[in-house]
């Protein structure tokens, strides 16, 4: 029987890929015995366990970027997260290991190559953080998202796959229904507002800026995920609970309808929410978050922006100009088009499938 460990996690930007790679090999081999290794007290430690998959815990966390006592207990933990990880490996003796990225991959993937176990890193963004750079000369295969990589992994280890997204949003929803599912009107475009699970704070402060300056507009309507930090704070905002252009909710379970019902998509620029916008292929503004390591989210939103696949504005400008760049955009029907066209060009839908065959194909060969 095939063993093979994931590792990674800490957002769900890593864990929800992680699990659709585990699925995909399921496919490809269902008899394949699969393990994650995530981090102690981090998300993936439930959420791995809600998809049907088991999952050990190793005591790893980031180091702090500002000076705090946090970071002195960051040596014994490197150290503790090493000695885990090789005790897992050797109890439950994988035939390849797969990093997708967090705190808990590169112990894992350190161990891994230290006993010539085939290894692959799943690297999500345009620019990658420090862990998978000194990483990407040991692994046997680095699974891209985006062009141009060679300046940071050597170039025969790359394979251009993209980001694993959940099967939902390949097969995309029928509009009429999304429509129906949340009380949208067919008349008026629909602006999805997307900020994470968690929320967006400049982007809240973006929209309820545009609320409360503005009475009820004909020509669009608000499909506004606030995040659930931020939910009951803005729909105590008794000025704006019943308008008839604003459809609000904490999180947003159905995002394949809510990516069907849209006409244009504000977002944050993580890299799964680009890879999912890729193939929903949607006329998108993207406010790139200024507070992640390696600012990943403005290289990604530049990526696209420089291919005329997507518009970026500054998290800084965005309360001032977000809304007049809404406008301009739905009045701009060629604009629309131009966007919506090159941003499909740049999406890979079977990237959990690749990923999947690529892992396969390094065991056979060790074999």
């Amino acid at each position: 029987m095939t063993r093979i460990i994931i590792s990674g996690g800490g957002t769900g930007g890593h864990i929800f890929p992680a699990i659709a790679i585990a699925n995909a090999l399921r496919v490809y081999e269902p008899e394949v015995e699969i393990l994650f290794i995530g981090a102690k007290g981090r998300m993936e430690m439930e959420k791995v366990p809600a998809a049907g998959y088991r999952i050990r815990g190793l005591w790893i966390s980031g180091l702090q970027r500002r000076i705090t006592w946090k970071n002195l207990s960051f040596p014994l933990k490197v150290i503790s997260s090493l000695i885990q990880a090789d005790r897992i490996l050797a109890k439950f003796k994988p035939d390849a290991v797969i990093g997708v990225g967090g705190y808990a991959s590169g112990p894992t993937l350190r161990v891994a190559v230290r006993r010539k176990i085939p290894a692959l890193i799943q690297e999500q963004n345009s620019f990658p953080g420090i862990t998978n750079k000194l990483l990407g000369g040991k692994v046997d295969k680095i699974c891209v998202a985006y062009e141009g990589m060679e300046r940071f992994f050597p170039t025969g280890k790359i394979i251009l796959t993209g980001n694993p997204v959940r099967q939902d949003i390949i097969n995309p929803a029928n509009k009429t229904q999304a429509l129906e599912h949340f009380h949208l009107n067919t008349e008026n475009k629909v602006v999805l507002i997307i900020g994470g699970s968690l929320g967006a704070g400049t982007i809240n402060k973006s929209v309820l800026n545009y609320l409360n300056q503005h009475a009820e507009q004909g020509f669009i309507q608000l499909l506004w995920q606030t995040g659930k930090n931020h939910f009951n704070l803005i729909k105590s905002n008794q000025k704006i609970l019943n308008r008839k252009d604003l459809h609000i909710y904490p999180f947003i379970d159905r995002m394949d309808l809510a990516y069907a019902a849209a006409d244009i998509i504000i977002s944050r620029a993580g890299a799964i929410a680009i890879s999912e916008l890729c193939i929903i292929g949607k006329p998108v503004i993207l406010i790139p978050s200024p507070n992640v390591a390696e600012d990943h989210q403005t290289k990604n939103a530049a990526t696209l922006a420089r291919k005329s696949a997507a518009l970026m504005l500054k998290d800084q400008d965005s309360v001032g100009k977000l809304f007049d760049l809404i406008k301009n955009l739905a009045a701009d029907h060629e604009l629309q088009n131009e966007l919506s066209r090159n941003i499909k060009t740049m999406a890979l839908p079977e990237a959990a499938s690749v990923i999947a065959e690529e892992t396969m194909k390094l065991i056979r060969r060790k074999e």
